[in-house]
């Protein structure tokens, strides 16, 4: 199974930023057609991630793309439009704003439908952005919706909008924070989604943080995450690429602990011991 440290989300109508993405140390590159992406160059931007898609070395990397709305006049046509002309170069579809199974559900039978016609060999998986009060109450039948579902990704700024939460910076969580709430503000979201993600046996990615020039926030927020169970974050600069990929890495410490820790078992079980302190 691949690492998803780090996603590193790029702007689809910007052809330098794939070329720069392509060749950094993110695990996962995705090519965004939403919200980085300007009403007029909608269209612009599904040929050029196509173009990029089979252009450029991804250097084993995982490639996804975020289509926008399923509410939009742009979804169905990202998905239609990229899927079957670039199929195999894809790993999974992003769906944003997801409120219940059902946005799931409509993305897998346009996807077995594509597949079909096209005859691609491969099934491209789904990665679900919960990111409303509704998204939220009904995560867990959305994480067991489909088994294309591999990924669930917490989408703090528009939650934030849709319960009329304060948000104090772009960065989401751990930027800040202390201004309006003494502690981790949004703990129980982020573990309600960790739990119906991890009982489905899916992946679970954090939010961007969006202060860039910050890198020890950007180091506290995602140990924050690490800490509750997520298997990585998103990026928006490749500056951010290195702390993530640390922080959601074994240390040299966390290394010799476990190895330490399968020596003693080994030699509790040659002398038929049930336990052992370490």
């Amino acid at each position: 199974m691949k690492p998803r440290r780090t996603t590193l989300s790029v702007p689809g109508h910007i052809e330098k930023m794939h070329t720069k993405a392509s060749q950094s140390k993110a695990d996962v590159v995705m090519l965004d057609l939403e919200d980085s992406v300007p009403v007029e160059a909608k269209e612009q931007a599904r040929a050029t991630v196509i173009r990029s898609m089979f252009a450029l070395d991804w250097q084993g990397k995982t490639v996804i793309f975020r289509i926008n709305g399923l509410d939009t006049p742009f979804g169905y046509r990202d998905l239609l439009e990229v899927v079957e002309a670039a199929g195999p170069q894809i790993d999974a579809v992003v769906v944003p704003k997801v409120d219940h199974p059902g946005d799931i559900h409509f993305v897998c039978r346009m996807l077995d439908g594509i597949e079909m016609q096209k005859g691609f060999s491969r099934r491209i998986g789904i990665e679900a952005l919960i990111e409303s009060a509704a998204g939220l109450e009904q995560v867990s039948a959305t994480a067991g919706a489909s088994n294309r579902l591999k990924t669930l990704v917490f989408g703090i700024v528009d939650y934030s909008v849709s319960i009329g939460a304060r948000l104090v910076s772009i960065s989401g969580h751990g930027e800040k924070e202390e201004k309006v709430y003494p502690g981790h503000r949004w703990n129980f979201e982020m573990s309600r989604i960790v739990m119906a993600a991890k009982a489905h046996g899916l992946r679970v990615i954090d939010a961007p943080y969006g202060n860039f020039k910050d890198p020890e926030g950007l180091r506290r927020s995602a140990a924050m995450a690490c800490a509750l169970g997520y298997d990585g974050k998103w990026a928006i600069h490749p500056d951010q690429i290195d702390i993530i990929n640390q922080v959601f890495s074994p240390s040299k410490e966390d290394i010799a602990r476990a190895e330490k820790v399968l020596a003693a078992h080994r030699e509790a079980e040659n002398k038929g011991l049930g336990a052992v302190a370490v």
